[in-house]
């Protein structure tokens, strides 16, 4: 069944709504025909679920994910069908400066979405975000399996593996058969409208646009870098597998590139500054420490899910630089930019 055919009326709630992912995600289920409610942080003129316009498209809620009587209150009188849980604190460096704020996002968040939906009847598919980096390193040049140990050396690794626990009990402590639960573990997501700070691609637009150098702190870092649009696919194909057969595919998954995508920071600030036309960067000593190599193997994914990558890893580059290029620096709308990359994407499937 076609994704479009199948959200199209369904009620779909979505956590973290107005970030980077969420936003895409968002922006997706609305084309599709999606009944969808949301929540996330209030309006700022940098994040894209507002130059979307999609608050003028589905109804949002400004709400802490940890207040868990106001969340409450907002499941209960939307009654979803499907729920993406992607509100967090997603910035690994910022992890360091607000440890405990990040570890009650990502945990205790986590933990209040499971605990309403293992409550309710009416919600179908749980679909729990996370991150690649759920797994316990070690800097192995091979790809980290669905099963192998979970982990974390800084607050943000931590407080995710920790959400992939509590997923992980609530659905062997509590038999709810009607209800799919599954988490998605997701690499480095790069693609227009991500405004963040501390991360790699919005660091060299933000620099780029002013002319300025941009600031390398970990070069030889390599990651599993992906288009936005890859694991969104993946989100939803989740969601509706979970709806339709919640005992086979309640599991964890990851969603990454193809090995061919791997390529060190210092090359994608390379292939960033070639495709933008110019501009220059400086390697400086950082700090904050992070893992050299991460890569994931998504043979369960593309088994399972029948799932695999699009786009390889120049046109990832390349759409991400030409949404920066064309919306924030040339000034262009940003829903037609946004809609026609995702045509293109879903014409290669």
């Amino acid at each position: 069944m076609k994704l479009s055919k199948f959200y199209k009326n369904k009620k779909v709630f979505v956590t973290g709504a107005t970030g980077f992912k969420g936003s895409w995600l968002c922006f997706l289920l609305n084309k599709f025909g999606a009944k969808v409610v949301g929540t996330g942080l209030r309006e700022n003129s940098q994040k894209l679920f507002y130059q979307l316009n999609l608050k003028n498209k589905i109804k949002i809620y400004h709400n802490d994910i940890r207040d868990y009587k106001s969340l409450n209150k907002i499941v209960n009188n939307f009654k979803p069908e499907i729920i993406f849980h992607l509100a967090a604190q997603p910035i690994v460096r910022e992890s360091y400066e607000k440890p405990l704020n990040t570890f009650d996002i990502n945990f205790m968040g986590t933990v209040n979405i499971l605990d309403i939906s293992f409550n309710l009847n009416f919600v179908k598919s749980l679909v729990c975000v996370t991150t690649d980096k759920v797994y316990f390193n070690k800097n192995w040049l091979w790809g980290y399996r669905e099963n192998d140990a979970l982990g974390g050396d800084d607050p943000y690794s931590a407080s995710k593996a920790a959400a992939e626990i509590a997923i992980s009990s609530y659905k062997k402590s509590f038999n709810k058969p009607n209800l799919g639960v599954a988490s998605a573990r997701a690499g480095n997501v790069i693609g227009g409208g991500d405004m963040s700070r501390f991360r790699l691609i919005p660091d060299c637009i933000r620099s780029l646009i002013k002319n300025k150098k941009i600031i390398i702190r970990n070069p030889n870092s390599n990651r599993p870098w992906q288009h936005v649009l890859e694991p969104v696919h993946g989100y939803l194909m989740l969601g509706q597998k979970l709806f339709f057969n919640p005992r086979l595919y309640s599991q964890s998954y990851n969603f990454g590139p193809s090995t061919e995508s791997i390529m060190n920071v210092k090359e994608i600030v390379k292939s960033i500054i070639k495709i933008w036309g110019g501009g220059k960067f400086e390697i400086i000593n950082d700090k904050i420490k992070e893992h050299k190599i991460l890569q994931l193997n998504i043979d369960k994914t593309r088994k399972v899910l029948k799932w695999k990558p699009v786009l390889n890893l120049e046109e990832t580059i390349r759409e991400t630089v030409f949404w920066y290029k064309s919306v924030v620096y040339e000034k262009k709308d940003a829903v037609k930019i946004t809609s026609e990359q995702i045509s293109s994407f879903f014409n290669k499937i």
